[in-house]
């Protein structure tokens, strides 16, 4: 019996014959670190050709409805796309766009994103009160923070009728104190735009300043200062199965010539 446990210990163990483990995946890709990251010590001009290149194909139809300057199409070639700028001064608000529903591929919005009630340091930027008429014949009942909410929901709203199935909303907007409370502009944002509109979170880029933030005379700082603000990405899903049975056969004619013109155009 001694004999045989020694002739046991002797023999070399076996090992157990493990498959190797199916998968479809290759890494095909070539190894670096010249990625798009989601936060930058820039401009809007270095930051926005970098979410066009993840978000928005050359060829694509882009309606930049708060375009100013074109700040952030000055590093953008101009024939990588279809754009179309347009802006309040040029008599087209973004609340009431000229453009035919499901025509757009992606919308661009940057509107005045923080109210100005006196000699701020924010005084001659983004001006919402004589940019938007804070209280005038468009909004008569808010002010202040909340009419710049406002104009956000109503200019998302109007984007999401011109937009396709699966289009783009580039949305810049900045965190701000009113009335020593804090509003965190771009949680409001994506809230409302997810709950009430149905657009789907793609992406959010911080954009922090290069340079020091213009002087305020205060006695005493309660909140930190804002130097940093953001590009939100929204896209617009497709619609269900059951949305599409939902819809009456007048609604789906209707969308249909739209769709059918907006090519055309093309």
């Amino acid at each position: 019996m001694q004999i045989a446990f020694e002739q046991l210990e002797r023999q070399p163990a076996q090992t157990a014959m493990v498959k190797p483990k199916k998968t479809t995946r290759v890494a095909n890709g070539v190894s670096t670190n010249e990625l798009i990251f989601s936060a930058h010590q820039s401009n809007n001009s270095q930051v926005f050709p970098q979410i066009l290149s993840l978000y928005v194909p050359p060829g694509s139809t882009v309606a930049d409805v708060t375009y100013g300057k074109g700040v952030f199409w000055k590093a953008v070639k101009k024939d990588d796309y279809d754009l179309r700028a347009t802006d309040l001064k040029d008599g087209i608000d973004c609340r009431k766009l000229p453009y035919e529903s499901l025509s757009i591929d992606c919308v661009v919005f940057d509107p005045p994103y923080m109210h100005t009630p006196g000699g701020t340091a924010h005084q001659n930027h983004q001006n919402f009160e004589s940019y938007y008429n804070n209280n005038g014949t468009e909004n008569t009942t808010l002010k202040y923070h909340e009419a710049v909410l406002d104009l956000y929901f109503k200019g998302a709203t109007e984007a999401y009728r011109v937009l396709k199935p699966n289009g783009i909303l580039i949305v810049k907007c900045q965190d701000e104190v009113c009335a020593n409370r804090q509003r965190l502009t771009h949680v409001e944002i994506v809230n409302s735009l997810t709950a009430t509109n149905g657009y789907i979170v793609e992406d959010l880029f911080v954009l922090l300043r290069t340079n020091r933030p213009g002087v305020s005379r205060i006695l005493t700082q309660n909140h930190a200062r804002k130097n940093h603000s953001y590009f939100l990405v929204f896209r617009k899903p497709k619609p269900t199965k059951s949305q599409l049975q939902r819809k009456t056969p007048q609604t789906v004619s209707h969308e249909a010539v739209e769709t059918r013109d907006s090519v055309s155009h093309r």
